[in-house]
């Protein structure tokens, strides 16, 4: 089946006032000298609902003030000492040399040399696809390198063909040490990595003269903001304060910092009245960095959905294993989890018992769910109107359908960070907005106005209403995020 759309383009926003936007009633049949007076329907129509995508991160984070140019946190380490490492074989024993992904670089380990935390006297278990043998740890050369004896038979370990092989996982399960024989040599030290975000400046106008202020119009407005009545610059005021306000959520998940790789260095670069411009970390760009991401087709069949929740499940265990997420999705794939979760009830096939399993016959069919619970972690639903709206990600999401987003799980709950500016462990969501603000300026939100119309700031014969904030987003343990391409 094939849907056609015959929707016109909606009207957008224009800098200019244009004849086409209003009725014209000077035609030869609707002349103004006529007789007979049209039946105005002063009532504008809300054809598309509530416009407004604002209010998802109000759902999922909070807002905190903060008096820097930078905001930095630091996040705990791993605590158990995993690595991925590089073996090659010497008589009947073989080294450990660390490769790039492994160490703190990649685990943030606790370290001991700098270079790792595996130390003589350690049992350490070495695993490829072909082979997994437990070993005792010998010596740490000064450089890092590793020695090791298997506790097994080393001849069936080399057949295995893990003895001369990249990309070998290391586990230190434990360590053991003959009678008599003195402790420890080295300590080893908590490691944690450090992250910062810079808050970016957003700005927006409305302008209108006074002669404009002064009339009303034959469309009575209304908005989102809560304007209504015949003035139309309350129509446009609301409609530019609504649509900032949405820019504020929307540069928080969309923006991206700056990397100096493009056709111009944009953090080097005078680029606006003489000022260079950095960019943010935003959500999409967090998750893309320090997150994780799946690419599985959704809405192939049960069997493959079920597949890929069962990836993210696997993928959740290695990280924090938070237990409630709440899942933010386009329709497609809110409408495709809902086919998988009825697939699961033995007697969907009927039609009878799909969604609520007790549905009567004198009650409104459900054919949707709210959440579920897979091993031990639950999963709430929620449409996300950013990712289906055509004015907004969904217009770019239906072109570019191979990069397309499709959803993001967020972890419920709280995570223990150190705050510099405070110089002590917080709790704090996951994910929240830091905005500028102190005892003499509040840049969360400003909105002045200033010309000769309603209170005389200058003699400019209009009304010019400014808006202003300075806001940057903070994703804190973006490991246990996912982002669904």
């Amino acid at each position: 089946m094939a849907i056609t759309s015959n929707v016109s383009p909606a009207a957008a926003p224009t800098k200019q006032t244009l004849a086409s936007a209003y009725i014209d009633f000077t035609g030869d049949s609707n002349d103004w000298a006529q007789q007979y007076l049209p039946d105005l329907m002063e009532k504008e129509a809300e054809i598309f609902g509530n416009r407004t995508i604002s209010g998802f991160l109000s759902q999922v984070g909070a807002e905190e003030s903060m008096t820097a140019d930078q905001v930095v946190w630091s996040e705990q380490g791993r605590l158990h000492l995993s690595y991925t490492v590089t073996t090659a074989s010497t008589g009947t024993t073989f080294t450990v040399t660390n490769d790039a992904d492994g160490v703190a670089a990649a685990t943030s380990a606790p370290q001991t040399t700098g270079h790792h935390g595996i130390r003589a006297g350690d049992m350490v278990i070495l695993a490829d696809a072909s082979a997994t043998i437990k070993c005792f740890v010998t010596a740490v050369a000064a450089n890092g390198t590793v020695s090791a004896q298997p506790y097994g038979n080393f001849a069936a370990f080399t057949n295995g063909g893990i003895a001369d092989a990249t990309g070998v996982k290391c586990l230190v399960y434990g360590s053991e040490y003959a009678k008599g024989e003195t402790g420890r040599v080295g300590a080893n030290v908590p490691g944690f990595k450090s992250y910062d975000n810079k808050p970016i400046i957003l700005k927006d106008k409305y302008e209108i003269s006074g002669s404009d202020a002064s009339q009303i119009g034959w469309v009575e407005v209304s908005g989102e903001d809560g304007q209504n009545g015949y003035l139309w610059y309350l129509k446009a005021e609301g409609d530019t304060r609504t649509r900032f306000t949405d820019y504020l959520e929307m540069a928080m998940i969309e923006s991206e910092k700056a990397t100096g790789q493009g056709l111009t260095d944009l953090a080097t670069a005078s680029v606006v009245e003489g000022s260079a411009v950095t960019g943010t970390e935003g959500l999409f760009a967090a998750i893309n960095a320090r997150g994780n991401e799946t690419t599985g087709v959704t809405g192939v069949n049960a069997a493959t959905d079920l597949a890929e929740f069962d990836a993210i499940l696997a993928e959740f265990d290695k990280n924090g294993a938070i237990e409630e997420n709440m899942m933010f999705v386009n329709r497609a794939t809110s409408l495709a989890i809902d086919d998988m979760l009825a697939s699961m009830n033995s007697y969907g096939a009927g039609g009878t018992s799909y969604g609520v399993f007790d549905n009567e016959e004198d009650m409104a069919l459900n054919l949707g769910f709210s959440g579920f619970r897979r091993g031990s972690y639950d999963f709430y639903k929620s449409d996300w109107k950013y990712l289906n709206d055509q004015s907004t990600r969904g217009l770019i999401n239906s072109i570019d359908t191979v990069n397309a987003i499709r959803g993001v799980f967020i972890p419920a709950g709280v995570s223990s960070v150190y705050d510099q500016q405070l110089g002590k462990n917080l709790k704090r969501p996951f994910l929240h907005v830091r905005y500028r603000a102190s005892s003499t300026d509040n840049r969360k939100l400003k909105t002045w106005t200033t010309g000769s119309v309603g209170a005389v700031t200058s003699d400019l014969d209009a009304m010019e209403v400014h808006y202003l904030s300075e806001r940057c987003l903070v994703v804190q343990g973006a490991n246990n995020f996912m982002l669904m391409n």
